[in-house]
C-alpha cells in the first residue's frame, strides 16, 4: 500500500476507537459496563446487531463465496423476518421484564441452576472458537499486505480488540459499531462502483450481470430440495429461520446488543431495523463478489490468491513446475477474455446461436482453469502436507490491493479491520459477561460489591481475549471462514433454542428433562456432523426439534419427585 493508504487506514481506525473510549468513559458499575445503562436508541440497537454479525469474515469471504459459487449463500438469510417476529413477540419482553443481563439467567428462574450453567456453558464453547476465528479474518489482511507472518499480525489485531474493550466495555462497543456500519456501508457502494468502473469501457453493469448469469452465478435461489445440498430455498427458509432465530435470541453477543436498548420498543425496532437491511446487505457484498469474478473474465487473475502459499512454493524445489502451470494457467486466461468478449457481442446482437457457443467456450474454459488451479493445490501440498489448499478468503483483497487507486485501498482496508473490531469485541463482551453473571457471581463470589464485579469483569474480558488469540492462531485450516464460523454454531444453536422454546411454550417440562435431553441432543447433532448425514444449516432445525421431543418424553418418563 502507498502512504496515502497507511495514512487513510490508520486515522479512520484512530479516530472510532478514540471516539469509542471517549463516549465510553466512566463505567461505575457491572451495568454501565455490561448493559451501557440500557440507554442506547433503537437506531444504535440495530447498527450494534448488524455490526456485530459484518464482521471482517464477512467482507473478506463473501466475496471469494461468490466468485466461487456463485449467489447461494443468500438464501440462508430467508429465515431472518420469520425469526425476528417471534424474537419481538416472544424474546425481548421476558429478557427485558426480567431486566436479566444474560439470556441464561431466564433459564434457571423457568427450571434450574444446571440448565442454565449448561446452556450457558454450550454458549461460551461455540462463541469463543467463532470469536478466534473473526480474529483470524484481518491478520490475513495485514499478513499480507505486510508480509510478515500471521501470527504476528494475530497478536496485533486481537491486541488492539482487548485493549479497547477492556477500558470501555459495552458502550464502547456500541458507539464504535455506530460508526464503523456508516463507513462500511459507503465503502460498500464505492467497492461496487469500482469494479464496474474497471471493466472493458463496452461492459456496462447491466452486461456484467448477464454474462455472470450465463455463467451459472447468479443462482440466488434452488428450489430443489436435497437434505445434502449447503444452500436451497429450503434450508434457507427452515435451517436458516432456525439458526437466526437461535442466533438472535439466545446468543449473547446478540442478546446482549439488543438489552441495551432504551425500552422494549427501541429493542424490537432495533431488531426489525437488523432484518430489514441484512439481507440487502448480504447480497449486496455477494454481488461484488459476482462484479469481481465478471472483472476477471476479461483480466487474467491468480492461479493461486493467496501470496504466502504462492511464495512458498515459489522458494521450493517445485518452482519450474509451478512456473509452467502459471503460464499454462496464462494462456487459458487469454481465450476465456475472447470467448467473454463473444458472448458480450453475441448477447447485444441478440444472437442466441453464437450467445450459447460462447457460453459452452465458456464453460469449457472454466473447467481448464478450475483444473490448473487443482493440479496447483495438489503441487503445494506435495511441497507442504500443512498448506491451505482453500484461497477464498484472499479474492477480494487480492483484487482491492492490486486495482483499486491509492486511498481508497486504505479506506476498503480500514472497512474490513473496523467490521472485525466491531464483532470481535461484542463477542468477547458477551463471553465476559456470560462468564461473570452466569458463573463468577453465582459460584465464586457470591455477595461481592460493584467495584469487585466492576473488575473482576474487565479481567474476565481479557481472558476471554487471550482465549480467543490463541484460537486464531489455530483457525487458517478451516476453509471459507464465513461457512466456518456457520457450522461452528450450527452445532450448538439449534440444542440452545430449544432449551429456550420448551421454556416458553412447555410448561409441563422441567429442568432435569430439558437437561438430559440437552446432553444426548449435542451428542446426536455432534455424530451427524461427523457422518456428513446432511448440510451444516439442517442441523440448527433437527437439534431444536431433537431437544424438544426427547425432553418432552422424559418428562414423561423420568419419575415427578426426580425433576426439579
Amino acid at each position: 500500500m502507498s502512504i496515502i493508504d497507511w495514512c487513510v487506514l490508520g486515522l479512520t481506525i484512530i479516530s472510532i476507537v478514540a471516539y469509542g473510549l471517549w463516549k465510553s468513559r466512566g463505567a461505575k458499575n457491572i451495568e454501565g459496563y455490561l448493559l451501557a445503562d440500557q440507554e442506547l436508541p433503537w437506531y444504535q440497537v440495530g447498527l450494534s446487531v448488524m455490526a456485530t454479525q459484518a464482521s471482517a469474515i464477512t467482507f473478506i469471504s463473501l466475496p471469494g463465496q461468490a466468485y466461487n459459487d456463485g449467489m447461494g449463500f443468500v438464501q440462508l438469510y430467508f429465515g431472518l423476518p420469520i425469526a425476528t417476529v417471534i424474537l419481538c413477540k416472544t424474546f425481548i419482553p421476558i429478557f427485558r421484564t426480567l431486566n436479566v443481563y444474560t439470556a441464561y439467567e431466564y433459564l434457571e428462574n423457568r427450571f434450574d441452576s444446571k440448565t442454565r450453567s449448561l446452556t450457558a456453558f454450550l454458549f461460551l464453547l461455540q462463541r469463543g472458537l467463532s470469536t478466534g476465528i473473526t480474529i483470524y479474518a484481518p491478520s490475513i489482511i495485514l499478513s499480507s499486505i505486510l508480509g510478515i507472518h500471521i501470527t504476528y499480525t494475530t497478536l496485533f489485531t486481537g491486541g488492539i480488540v482487548i485493549s479497547y474493550i477492556v477500558y470501555g466495555g459495552t458502550k464502547a462497543v456500541a458507539y464504535t459499531q455506530m460508526f464503523q456500519m456508516a463507513i462500511i456501508f459507503s465503502g460498500l457502494f464505492v467497492a461496487a462502483f469500482m469494479v464496474v468502473h474497471l471493466l472493458p469501457a463496452q461492459i456496462g453493469f447491466i452486461d456484467s450481470l448477464y454474462l455472470a448469469g450465463k455463467m451459472d452465478k447468479l443462482n440466488a435461489i434452488n428450489t430443489g430440495f436435497d437434505m445434502k445440498d449447503q444452500y436451497n430455498i429450503w434450508s434457507g427458509l427452515l435451517g436458516g429461520f432456525f439458526l437466526q432465530l437461535s442466533y438472535l435470541g439466545t446468543d449473547q453477543s446478540q442478546v446482549g446488543r439488543y438489552l441495551t436498548g432504551k425500552s422494549i420498543k427501541e429493542s424490537r425496532l432495533g431488531l426489525v431495523m437488523n432484518s430489514v437491511v441484512k439481507i440487502p446487505m448480504q447480497f449486496s457484498i455477494l454481488l461484488i463478489g459476482i462484479l469481481v469474478f465478471v472483472f476477471y473474465q476479461f483480466n487474467t487473475p491468480p492461479l493461486f490468491f493467496n501470496k504466502t502459499e504462492v511464495a512458498r512454493i515459489e522458494g521450493s524445489r517445485y518452482a519450474p513446475e509451478y512456473k509452467a502451470l502459471e503460464e499454462e494457467h496464462i494462456r487459458a486466461y487469454e481465450q476465456k477474455k475472447i470467448h467473454a468478449a463473444a458472448l458480450i457481442t453475441a448477447m447485444d446482437r441478440k444472437d442466441e446461436q453464437s450467445i450459447n457457443a460462447a457460453q459452452f467456450n465458456l464453460h469449457t474454459d472454466d473447467t481448464i482453469t478450475r483444473s490448473l488451479k487443482n493440479k496447483a493445490i495438489l503441487l503445494m501440498a506435495k511441497n507442504n502436507s500443512l498448506s491451505d489448499p482453500n484461497d477464498t478468503n484472499y479474492v477480494f483483497l487480492s483484487f482491492v490491493t492490486k486495482y483499486l487507486p491509492v486511498g481508497l485501498v486504505g479506506l476498503l482496508i480500514a472497512i474490513i479491520l473496523l467490521a472485525s473490531m466491531g464483532s470481535t469485541a461484542s463477542g468477547i463482551n458477551s463471553l465476559a459477561s456470560t462468564s461473570i453473571i452466569d458463573f463468577y457471581k453465582r459460584f465464586v463470589n457470591k455477595a461481592a460489591d460493584e467495584n469487585t464485579y466492576l473488575s473482576a469483569s474487565r479481567w474476565a474480558t481479557a481472558a476471554w481475549g487471550v482465549f480467543c488469540v490463541l484460537v486464531a492462531l489455530y483457525a487458517g485450516k478451516l476453509g471459507n471462514l464465513i461457512e466456518a464460523v456457520n457450522k461452528l454454531g450450527s452445532l450448538f444453536y439449534g440444542n440452545i433454542l430449544g432449551i429456550f422454546l420448551v421454556a416458553f411454550y412447555l410448561k409441563m417440562v422441567k429442568g432435569t428433562a430439558v437437561f438430559y435431553a440437552a446432553i444426548i441432543t449435542e451428542i446426536i447433532i455432534i455424530a451427524i456432523w461427523m457422518k456428513d448425514w446432511m448440510a451444516y444449516l439442517w442441523l440448527n432445525a433437527v437439534g431444536c426439534v431433537l431437544l424438544i421431543f426427547i425432553a418432552w418424553i422424559m418428562q414423561l418418563v423420568l419419575p415427578t419427585k426426580k425433576i426439579s
